[in-house]
């Protein structure tokens, strides 16, 4: 007999064995479905409405929505979300959480096999559970906590429920009421959770009631018309509590079913094959797999996270040689019951019953017998069911252990069997390291599967290794060759390869594999939304030829007509449209879009850009704080908007411009045009230093970022600081040969600080190449020939000038000044000497040297960008289009941009939100150095 305090060191040293086999867990990433279910979810974030964690599904998407998996679990996300407020997107948290889950779970699963089997053989039982390999992906894959937070509550709303049982003839209702809540709060972790009523009702019956299968018969019997005997120990109590269970579990149902909206989810045929598969095929590859699940049970060597699509080739047959595995399987488990039902060994009959409700029950919402599900196997759905395998392997383990013979070996074997099973799930755990590792994991063992090869494609491609990504594409592509996914994969590898027309034979071979309308049937209902996606993608690709554009609306109307609700068509349409200049039906698509889903920011963000491209600088202002609403860290929303106020010019506006600059800051310190902006609004505040400290740091995050180049030179230039300014105007000529003003600029600093007569010259020549009629660099280039004393040439310059800007006065009193000068000269010296150009200081000195006309703004050059979010060259998801794993990721890629209101570029794939940017000289807005615009020359 054990004491309590021999109970708590074997409970320590499960505990322990749990922390040992999964500590090195912490150190993986988010893998597979956790970038949807956590680095996607926009539910996770603390700015999301909490209510809507009620409303939406595991991955954030509406319960009401098509597209959603149906898989309602708020209580976990709500978990996740906490994580989130405390370690944001750091996966040591989410991982920590986990282990110490499973911890608890194992801790609770020793304290149930107590109930059941000596404490020896709980012990060993839970040990087993603790260590047993099928157990990694639901440990160690972050949402595999869905499975041991519902585990925690299914395991307490068991014990409670035996509790309640405990006094013969009075109900502990306290403990019932305790189990139903556990119950519920199951079911709203996992769906499985729901099933631990079923595991209550056989409890109460064989172990509580301790009826055989004798009893049963009369007890229909009493139950039906009132008549016969029923077992002594049945009392209306347990007819109450059985009541409570039945009464919970349907109504726990029908609150699903309404939350569902009384509609199953839609999965595509690579989900589930067999889902599809005509009679019996189908009804022979279902069965098969239960004997798979079990044999992964019993042997969990060859693991792998995926195993839809050709993983498991469909039984079309009777003859298949499979089939004698399902019959094995089922035999086994037959005899099991027979066993249980009809043994006279009570403590057998108890164990093995218990053993066979946990190993079943909570496997029937996977089994697909009464509904199909979106995969065929998952190694995380077999966690609680493992509770009733090792419950089963504990109770052999006795039956040796119990045997004085066989005493060593049973330790022996035991110990063999948990250090293997250890190692197996330490090593394991460096499979889910990253995304490459555990997709390559999975290849090892499984080369059917044409979703693996896709999944460790998108793997390198997010490596920009795009070359080796194209193999395991084309290799998804003979695995599967009608796999839509695959080939949608092909075509955008092959764009980042700039192999645009390949791109483009590979996207149409995609689309020609999209099932075809049938009369009287929704299309709707039989295209996976992200197979759509095939048509984003060609679509983006045909836009990059300005003469496709409408060819490429073409391919939106077209997506939209056969999913009415596809928001990412209706966004990238928008762009289409801006392009073609029809920006009313680009605002109409937009706020069509918004009907499908009011609560995408980047559909507000896009509206702004609208209104920002018809000049409505209120309503666009009103529009990217809409979409801050909805996503605070939206940034292309944060900067732009930070921007159209600071262009407001109030104080207080400022100061909301620049939290919101510095809140970007916080998140990306390398984003030189947040550090540009924040210059700007110093300038505006009369800052000089705050405003040079801002362009320095832009600068030095983008050395040829042009506007921070120029507005950095003018304002040393303005403060008095001419010789620190040129070497930034040297480098901004240098990557940018053609900025006009720079040259102004550097000129004016060659010639009234450094001297150096050749290289102002040189400014004001290359200026005049690049714009012959360019006032300003004509008149400049004149005051070099005064400098020199070469006043007929300086002369002729000026006088060219005058021609060509006559109405400029500076310029004909400048020329008349050295007409006077000439004709002084040619009074005072020798007839023959009269022509010769000789220096004259003096005089030149009362000419200003040169006219730098600008202001103290920099401008918004063709690299400087205002983006649209659009859907651009759409990723397919992981592999099945995205329908299965990591799903589409909604948030827009790099859209065109935009200058001066005036689109100048074209889609790319990442996510980069950019700024809107102020012009060197504005036409509205005050120079905040007070510098003169256009500074005319004073003459003594």
């Amino acid at each position: 007999m054990f004491t309590m305090a021999q109970h708590h060191v074997l409970s320590a040293i499960v505990l322990v064995t749990c922390i040992l086999c999964y500590y090195n867990s912490c150190n993986c990433g988010f893998v597979f479905d956790d970038i949807s279910a956590i680095k996607d979810n926009r539910d996770l974030r603390p700015h999301t409405p909490i209510k809507n964690v009620f409303l939406n599904d595991f991955w954030g998407t509406p319960m009401h929505k098509e597209q959603s998996h149906k898989s309602y679990r708020p209580l976990c996300v709500l978990t996740f979300r906490w994580n989130y407020l405390f370690h944001q997107l750091e996966p040591l948290g989410y991982h920590l959480v986990n282990m110490l889950l499973h911890g608890v779970v194992c801790l609770m699963y020793f304290r149930m096999c107590s109930m059941f089997l000596p404490e020896i053989s709980s012990f060993v039982a839970a040990m087993l559970f603790a260590v047993h390999p099928i157990h990694t992906e639901a440990v160690t894959g972050v949402v595999g906590r869905a499975e041991t937070l519902s585990s925690v509550f299914f395991l307490a709303a068991f014990l409670f429920y035996s509790n309640a049982t405990k006094r013969k003839k009075v109900t502990g209702w306290q403990h019932l009421t305790l189990s139903m809540i556990c119950v519920a709060i199951a079911m709203l972790c996992k769906e499985q959770g729901i099933t631990v009523t079923g595991v209550c009702v056989v409890y109460e019956i064989f172990v509580a009631q301790k009826l055989r299968v004798s009893d049963l018969q009369y007890l229909v019997r009493w139950l039906v018309s009132g008549k016969g005997a029923v077992n002594n120990s049945w009392t209306p109590d347990v007819t109450r509590r059985l009541a409570v269970l039945f009464a919970s579990t349907v109504g726990l149902l029908v609150l699903r079913l309404q939350i569902m909206g009384s509609k199953l989810p839609v999965f595509t045929r690579f989900d589930n094959p067999a889902s599809v598969a005509p009679t019996p095929s189908r009804q022979l590859s279902y069965a098969h797999l239960i004997s798979v699940n079990l044999w992964l049970l019993l042997f969990p060597c060859d693991l792998c996270c995926d195993w839809t699509m050709g993983t498991i080739p469909l039984i079309e047959s009777v003859t298949d040689p499979r089939n004698a595995t399902t019959l094995a399987a089922v035999v086994v488990l037959g005899l099991l019951c027979h066993t249980a039902l009809t043994t006279s060994n009570r403590q057998q009959a108890t164990v093995l019953i218990m053993g066979l409700a946990l190993l079943v029950l909570p496997f029937l919402p996977a089994s697909n017998l009464f509904f199909p599900v979106g995969f065929v196997v998952a190694e995380r759905i077999l966690y609680m069911p493992s509770m009733g395998f090792c419950l089963l392997i504990g109770y052999g383990w006795n039956i040796l252990f119990e045997k004085e013979r066989l005493r060593r070996a049973a330790w022996m074997c035991l110990g063999v069997l948990l250090f293997v099973h250890g190692c197996k799930t330490y090593t394991r755990n460096y499979d889910w390291e990253s995304e490459y590792s555990i997709f390559m994991a999975g290849l090892r063992v499984n080369q059917r599967n044409a979703k693996l090869f896709n999944n460790v494609g998108h793997a390198l491609e997010s490596q920009g290794r795009f070359e080796e990504a194209l193999q395991f594409f084309h290799k998804a592509v003979s695995v599967q060759e009608d796999d839509i996914g695959a080939h949608i994969n092909v075509g955008r590898t092959l764009n980042h390869l700039k192999m645009y027309k390949e791109a483009e034979d590979a996207y149409l071979k995609a689309k020609s594999l999209l099932p075809k309308a049938k009369p009287g049937e929704s299309y709707q209902a039989r295209i996976a939304p992200n197979h759509l996606n095939v048509f984003l993608n060609l679509a983006n690709l045909i836009a990059k030829n300005e003469t496709r554009l409408e060819e490429a609306d073409l391919l939106y109307r077209q997506a939209i007509s056969m999913r009415a609700d596809y928001t990412q068509a209706y966004i990238n349409r928008g762009d289409v449209l801006l392009k073609l200049n029809r920006t009313k039906e680009a605002q109409e698509v937009y706020e069509r879009a918004l009907f499908y889903d009011s609560n995408n920011p980047d559909i507000y963000y896009n509206l702004g850009v609208v209104f920002l491209e018809q000049g409505k600088a209120p309503q666009a202002l009103a529009y990217l704080d809409k979409a801050l609403e909805f996503d605070p860290e939206h940034e292309q929303a944060l900067l732009n908007s930070a921007i159209l106020l600071q262009e407001l010019g109030r104080a207080e506006l400022r100061k909301v411009a620049r939290e919101r600059l510095l809140k970007l800051l916080r998140k990306d310190a390398t984003n030189e045009r947040v550090h540009f902006n924040l210059g700007m609004l110093a300038m505006d505040d009369r800052d000089v230093a705050g405003a040079e400290h801002w362009f320095r740091q832009a600068v030095q995050l983008k050395e040829d970022f042009r506007s921070a180049l120029f507005n950095l030179a003018l304002l040393l230039a303005d403060d008095h600081r001419p010789l620190e300014a040129a070497p930034f105007l040297n480098q901004l000529v240098k990557y940018h040969p053609d900025h006009v003003k720079g040259l102004i600029l550097l000129g004016d600093i060659y010639i009234n600080t450094i001297k150096d007569l050749d290289a102002a010259e040189n400014c004001y020549k290359r200026i005049l190449q690049l714009d012959p009629e360019n006032i300003q660099g004509l008149h400049n280039l004149c005051v070099v020939y005064v400098e020199r004393g070469e006043l007929v040439r300086a002369e002729k310059c000026l006088a060219r000038a005058h021609l060509m800007a006559p109405h400029e006065d500076y310029v004909l009193r400048h020329l008349k000044i050295v007409q006077t000068r000439i004709a002084k000269l040619q009074l005072s010296t020798d007839a023959n000497d009269a022509s010769s150009e000789v220096p004259v200081e003096a005089e030149s000195q009362n000419l200003h040297k040169t006219i730098p006309d600008f202001s103290r703004r920099g401008n918004l050059d063709s690299s400087d960008e205002v983006r649209r979010a659009t859907s651009s060259d759409v990723n397919s998801g992981r592999g099945e289009a995205g329908t299965q794993g990591k799903r589409i990721n909604r948030r827009p890629a790099q859209p065109p941009v935009y200058v001066n209101n005036v689109p100048t570029g074209s889609t790319t794939k990442k996510v980069l939100r950019a700024s809107l940017e102020y012009s060197e000289y504005p036409p509205d807005l005050p120079n905040p150095l007070e510098a003169s615009d256009r500074d005319t020359p004073s003459f003594s």
